[in-house]
């Protein structure tokens, strides 16, 4: 028997067009998409189906990558029969994995992320933080650079050769200086509106936090797999100061895969746009299986998974 993991990609995934054959083809996609648009009071066709600015607007990206990826995994839980062990997502994918693990509604997700998303884009005026990507240079000597720079941090530990730093743009500037010269290949500064998941989002994570209060959050289900952590999370009362703290705090997405690797995972399906985490997967490890969903002719591909 596999044990099965559903994964959730972040922000920066959005494509125009994503989810469209799920919600033409099946009831169930059509009314996540139409109770999201009753939910949040714009239409969410609109938004992930057509080419338009607002898809790129944090506001709106994290609500539509949710209802996206949201809509995929119930469809391919209808027709397929599979059920993860296991979930985790990458940031804003976090809310998915907590309603793959019955933690919170799909419903609260979705309003959720987009408060979440206001609130991100509104912490810090544009062009006062950034975010770039260290390729290839170990995690530990980014560390030791970042040490002796203020106001830059570690956002995002992707996978070997790959970890995101963010903060003011002049520390970040600075940083991608310092770790070319500690042998990183390339610093590459990333198309981001704000610089997610550093100490400059503490506010953000705060409000954040009085929006929680009112969300019913449940017992897991199955476990899901923090990112300020990167382990498992089981009991209710953990899931809101973790949530808070996600904003600010480094998204461990390599120790958390490890963290699934090390409890049996053998089968990894990745649902919504993109392959940004197989894409993470194959440089973690190549001793599992992986399966990407990001259109309905995808779930062909798992019906040889060993349930």
């Amino acid at each position: 028997m596999s044990k099965v993991a559903f994964i959730f990609p972040g922000q920066g995934a959005q494509t125009a067009g994503m989810g469209r054959d799920f919600y033409e083809q099946t009831e169930t996609g059509k009314k996540v998409f139409d109770r999201a648009s009753e939910l949040l009071g714009f239409s969410m066709p609109e938004l992930c189906f057509e080419k338009n600015d607002r898809l790129d607007i944090t506001e709106y990206t994290q609500a539509a990558m949710v209802t996206t990826s949201i809509a995929m995994m119930k469809v391919l839980m209808e027709q397929t029969g599979i059920r993860p062990d296991v979930a985790a997502g990458l940031s804003l994918g976090e809310y998915c994995a907590l309603a793959a693990a019955g933690v919170m509604s799909w419903e609260d997700a979705i309003t959720t992320v987009r408060q979440r998303g206001i609130l991100m884009q509104e912490a810090v005026p544009a062009g006062i933080g950034s975010m770039a990507a260290v390729l290839a240079l170990d995690g530990e000597v980014i560390e030791k650079v970042l040490s002796d720079i203020e106001d830059v941090q570690i956002a995002n530990y992707n996978c070997p050769g790959q970890i995101v730093i963010s903060g003011k743009k002049e520390a970040v500037d600075l940083a991608g200086t310092k770790l070319k010269e500690a042998g990183a290949k390339r610093v590459i500064p990333l198309n981001v509106s704000g610089p997610f998941h550093s100490e400059m989002l503490v506010g953000a994570g705060e409000k954040l936090g009085k929006v929680l209060e009112s969300v019913t959050v449940n017992t897991p289900v199955i476990p899901y797999v923090a990112n300020v952590t990167a382990q498992y999370v089981t009991a209710a009362e953990e899931v809101k100061p973790l949530l808070t703290k996600q904003v600010s705090s480094s998204v461990r997405w390599q120790q958390s895969v490890e963290t699934m690797l090390a409890d049996g995972v053998d089968t990894f399906v990745e649902i919504g746009p993109g392959k940004t985490l197989t894409g993470f997967m194959k440089k973690i490890t190549r001793d599992v299986t992986v399966f990407n969903i990001e259109k309905i002719e995808d779930l062909e591909k798992l019906k040889d998974v060993n349930r």
